[in-house]
């Protein structure tokens, strides 16, 4: 047949229409992960209909995101997590055992699997040889409840890696050149399949930080074959009953090539406020640096943190440095432990933080007024580390560590000789904080708190929407933008009417206000609306205020999903220079919406599969799941 690997695993899952770019159609979802601060949403939304079993072959609900416990919302979130784990069959993760993606990579992920979660860097798992996708809330609930997973297929761009990474330069490197090449927004409507002599130099844990950050390429997804490096590293875990090898056929068709000659690489640095705005380190070196973090789901793997701390081994942090480390796992933290790295850290003088998301999401760590923070993760947007002023730079661990060191923005190659970091054998595994649910869950109580309430619901599309311009935005704005992270927002998502209060805050904070005074109406956007984050709260959050419709130029692909999935008609201008001519306030009105959903076309297009109009006009799907259809 000459397929590809990625097409090769979606035609094996393929359950609706045909596997193909550019066709729409269903996939069986194998696994499915949530986190904490998208899953309650997830949960309401799965309780709601009606199902007593979860139907896929595992479902794992983590606590990774929302762990700073300043009041009770997050713990409250936490026990009904718990709780509606052990109700209908989910693993569940405890806030402590480590980041989901981190996790799954170590505990659940199975090569030629396919994995749908409620976060945006779910690709993560690719690094393994899964297709492993994120999405909403509402789409990881529909596949824990058996029904397929719809996509547009995918053009699938191989990437053809060559020779071997130089000393000092890592996978972080290897993504932020792919972003440097092709920007956020190359991505979209793409996955990325990595091939050639330079994949089987990688490991596992290198991968999947190339194929965690491909999803600030906007891409669907990335993966890497499933090859003698996958088989050692789940022999390390244990799990090598789950080993499959996989590859693309001889001469397998791709969409588009990319040749990267990895030994031609030098260390590189995404700087504010955009993970594609890439220089070379020694292009920056020497400017101050006042705080630096290190962790996330995309560098915080036992390879990384191992190499952090040989670095740091007989060094100290820079007077005027911060320096934060977060390890992805309980795996990972207590590997370090034993190892002796955590201590050579700490005499270093390192803060080392709990295994969670914790900066990444702007939970704690939030810098000075100003300040410069350089950070081992993958999303740099303006606000997103709790400060509003900040600088935020994106880096690998090594050049983070060099640094931390020099108080100032350093290359690591004037460190010298690189450590030499090994992967075990063996890892130990210690599942003390993972609970699996009980056989039979039926006589469980969920636990609900005063924070949860139940999903709003809007009725069936009206034929005619009106309606003011509530905003007017620009290229590339992010969920971050639409419905803020950080600790005083996240403790909220399982309260829409509260969380609702902070829409757009950092863009135009009289927003929540307009839109319930006007009674709703429209949001007006540039290129690639919504990238970012999975969160569906920018589209449910704004459905609650009233939104009717966004007309843009152009949309990223999970917050479109969302759009229709909660009622909100995702509009794109028939002529993109229209966009010109609208302004906040203008008045707009669009008659017979029935008639132009089934056409495709008003003065701006829906261009809509026949099942995402039958969504629209049902006012969202769950109002269509009620009504017995999918």
């Amino acid at each position: 047949m000459n397929d590809n690997l990625t097409y090769k695993i979606l035609k094996a899952h393929c359950v609706e229409g045909r596997a193909a770019p550019g066709q729409s159609f269903g996939v069986a979802i194998d696994q499915t992960l949530t986190q904490d601060a998208t899953g309650t949403v997830a949960y309401l939304q799965f309780e709601a209909m009606g199902v007593e079993r979860i139907r896929t072959e595992l479902a794992v609900s983590y606590v990774d995101h929302n762990t700073l416990q300043t009041g009770f919302e997050n713990a409250d979130d936490h026990r009904y997590l718990q709780s509606v784990a052990a109700r209908y069959g989910i693993v569940f993760s405890r806030a402590g055992n480590g980041i989901c993606h981190q996790v799954h990579l170590e505990r659940f992920g199975v090569p030629g699997k396919t994995l749908l979660g409620s976060d945006s860097h779910t690709p993560t798992a690719g690094g393994l040889g899964m297709i492993a996708i994120g999405a909403g809330g509402q789409d990881v609930a529909c596949a824990m409840a058996g029904m397929p997973f719809h996509l547009s297929g995918p053009r699938v761009v191989r990437v053809n890696l060559t020779g071997e990474l130089p000393p000092w330069v890592t996978a972080k490197d290897v993504i932020l050149e792919l972003l440097r090449r092709l920007g956020v927004k190359g991505g979209v409507g793409k996955l990325f399949e990595y091939a050639g002599p330079g994949v089987r130099t990688l490991s596992v844990p290198e991968r999947a930080t190339i194929a965690n950050m491909g999803a600030e390429l906007g891409a669907t997804t990335s993966i890497f074959p499933s090859d003698e490096e996958t088989l050692g590293w789940l022999q390390a875990q244990r799990r090598e009953e789950g080993f499959c090898a996989l590859e693309a056929d001889p001469d397998a068709h791709y969409d588009e090539s990319i040749e990267l000659d990895l030994s031609a690489l030098e260390p590189l640095i995404a700087l504010p406020h955009s993970p594609d705005n890439v220089v070379p380190v020694r292009e920056v070196e020497g400017r101050r640096v006042d705080q630096v973090c290190i962790g996330s789901c995309t560098n915080s793997s036992l390879r990384d943190l191992s190499t952090v701390g040989a670095l740091l081994e007989g060094r100290q942090v820079h007077p005027d440095v911060s320096l934060t480390i977060s390890p992805g796992s309980q795996q990972v933290l207590g590997m370090i432990a034993r190892r002796g790295v955590l201590a050579a850290m700490i005499d270093a003088g390192a803060r080392v933080l709990e295994s969670a998301c914790g900066p990444c999401i702007g939970m704690g760590q939030a810098p000075a007024t100003g300040a410069v923070t350089l950070r081992t993760f993958n999303r740099n947007f303006e606000g997103r580390t709790g400060t509003q002023s900040a600088l935020c730079h994106l880096c690998s661990p090594e050049t983070a560590v060099a640094s931390a060191l020099s108080g100032k923005i350093t290359d690591p190659r004037t460190l010298g000789e690189p450590p030499k970091v090994e992967e075990p054998a063996l890892y130990p595994v210690s599942d003390s904080l993972i609970v699996y649910p009980p056989e039979d869950g039926s006589h469980v109580e969920v636990v609900r708190g005063p924070n949860i309430r139940p999903i709003p619901r809007r009725g069936p599309l009206p034929e005619s929407v009106e309606g003011s311009v509530l905003i007017k935005v620009g290229d590339n704005v992010t969920t971050d933008h639409i419905m803020p992270a950080g600790s005083t927002v996240l403790p909220l998502r399982s309260n829409i009417p509260a969380i609702s209060e902070h829409v757009f805050e950092h863009v135009d904070p009289e927003f929540p206000a307009r839109a319930r005074e006007r009674g709703g109406g429209f949001i007006v956007g540039g290129e690639n609306y919504g990238q970012g984050s999975s969160r569906e709260h920018a589209a449910l959050a704004p459905m609650h205020l009233g939104l009717k419709a966004v007309i843009a130029r152009s949309f990223a692909r999970i917050h479109r999903a969302n759009l229709i999935n909660f009622g909100i008609l995702p509009l794109t201008f028939a002529d993109p220079s229209d966009y010109d001519g609208i302004g906040q306030g203008d008045r707009l009105k669009m008659a017979d919406v029935h008639d132009g959903l089934h056409a495709g076309c008003f003065t701006v297009r829906s261009e809509l599969s026949e099942r995402e109009r039958d969504i629209l006009l049902a006012g969202g799907r769950l109002n269509l799941i009620r009504k017995g259809t999918h």
